[in-house]
């Protein structure tokens, strides 16, 4: 079933997720949830109210009691279930995808669904074996508790900060201008009037090119920083005074380094990151955890190992503060909170971190290759020689670089990635990495993202698979 992914459910609204499904996925979670209690809210997309008041009816079907937090961004969400003491949870959205498509993140216990649950939870709708119960649901308006919390932790700023926020019309469209106005920031709006189409830009702001307008006003306006949102607001790119779009590894290294100045710890990152992230946390005395991308993945190994910071390269930013949580606008008053002790500017201060050359995710569909057969090969070549981790696929380290082969989840293809720290050692590592299959090795050298960025005309991008 196409709906289920490893750390979500999202499909196509009207053909892979309509009603009559959000209604059976109610009665499947309902099921499954231990203690018949569950926090729902939903993101502003216009399919999410009808299937939202669909799943809340499946749910009342199988017994539970329902807190109805509203149409919310993904982190009030998330703080709801913290502040009322219930792991249970159901968040319909679709993250970042574009406007068609819908969605739901279902939360079982403590801990982010695991693809064991979700597909414990397909087999159930399948299999239609639902409790049955008579539930009741309350409506709870959460949003003035999520403020004042953050409040607590952020005071208002010592002087104002001119930043510019680009909501995507999306689910941060009220609430971060309005936070961040009372903190003290001189907020410039940019596509903050809240529209579920999502007319303007695309919700996913990990593409720079989705972000011209931002780079574009951060710069006319003087601005510090500008912060751009995704569709549900757990995640957030950022752009700096110069209207330089910063990729989220160079975002990590700078709060690892803060984070950590005050007692070394743990931080959790995803393998898709630069090698400046590891290299900069064990600078600072701290262990770094390599992860598979993935929301569900980076919080749970947050989790297990209290870290006190994860990030990967989609935008999202994990918290030890925030039980391991992400929020995208917690990680925008952070960033200019810490703003306040670098007055050289983001662009310097981003500066500073290393920018070694590396590419976007390279995805091949393949005509009768395995991906495994595939994998395999590059491992039994290469790991007796060098370090390698095969936490998701292969991923070999040279003194240049390194190489990352993975197998698609949703395709017959491979999804491929390199870093090297010089564009001209950027060619060998392909070559060295791939030597063990060499057809994969012409053809990746051939695609035009690795051409543009062997000649310096390419800029990076990150984007959720």
């Amino acid at each position: 079933m196409s709906l289920f992914k490893e750390c979500d459910l999202r499909g196509l609204y009207g053909k892979d997720i309509t009603e009559e499904t959000a209604f059976e996925l109610g009665r499947a979670m309902g099921t499954m949830l231990p203690r018949k209690a569950c926090v729902v809210a939903g993101d502003v997309r216009l399919s999410t109210p009808a299937l939202k008041a669909a799943l809340i009816e499946g749910l009342l079907a199988s017994g539970c009691r329902i807190y109805d937090v509203g149409i919310v961004p993904t982190p009030v969400y998330y703080f709801a279930r913290h502040f009322l003491g219930i792991h249970g949870g159901a968040m319909v959205t679709a993250s970042h995808n574009p406007a068609p498509y819908n969605g739901l993140k279902p939360i079982f216990g403590p801990l982010p669904a695991s693809p064991e649950e979700l597909r414990k939870m397909e087999t159930l709708l399948e299999s239609r074996a639902f409790a049955d119960g008579r539930g009741e649901a309350i409506s709870i308006d959460m949003m003035d508790e999520y403020i004042r919390y953050m409040k607590t932790i952020f005071p208002p700023l010592a002087a104002p900060q001119k930043v510019v926020v680009d909501a995507g019309n999306g689910s941060e469209s009220e609430t971060a201008p309005d936070l961040m106005s009372r903190m003290g920031y001189r907020v410039d709006r940019l596509y903050c009037d809240i529209d579920g189409r999502f007319p303007n830009r695309d919700p996913n702001p990990a593409i720079p090119e989705h972000l011209q307008s931002l780079r574009a006003q951060v710069r006319e306006a003087g601005a510090s920083f500008g912060a751009a949102f995704d569709g549900d607001g757990d995640r957030v790119s950022f752009v700096d005074e110069r209207g330089r779009f910063l990729p989220a590894d160079k975002i990590i290294v700078l709060l690892a380094r803060e984070l950590l100045r005050p007692r070394p710890g743990t931080v959790v990152y995803d393998l898709k990151c630069s090698q400046a992230v590891p290299e900069a946390v064990e600078a600072m005395g701290g262990k770094a955890v390599m992860e598979r991308s993935g929301h569900t993945f980076l919080k749970t190994k947050m989790i297990r190992l209290r870290a006190v910071f994860g990030g990967e390269v989609s935008g999202h930013y994990f918290y030890h503060t925030l039980d391991g949580g992400d929020d995208g606008l917690y990680s925008a008053l952070l960033l200019g909170r810490l703003l306040e002790s670098h007055p050289e500017g983001l662009a310097a201060w981003a500066d500073t971190v290393p920018s070694y050359c590396i590419t976007p995710d390279l995805r091949l569909p393949l005509s009768g290759e395995n991906p495994s057969d595939l994998i395999r090969r590059v491992g039994d070549a290469l790991s007796p020689r060098y370090p390698a981790s095969t936490v998701d696929g292969i991923r070999i380290r040279f003194a240049e670089g390194w190489g990352l082969l993975r197998a698609s989840v949703t395709e017959p293809a491979v999804t491929l990635r390199f870093e090297a720290r010089v564009r001209d050692q950027l060619a060998p590592v392909i070559e060295r990495f791939l030597a063990p299959v060499p057809d994969l090795a012409e053809r990746v050298l051939a695609m035009e993202a690795v051409r543009d960025i062997l000649t310096g005309s390419g800029e990076r991008s990150e984007s959720d698979e």
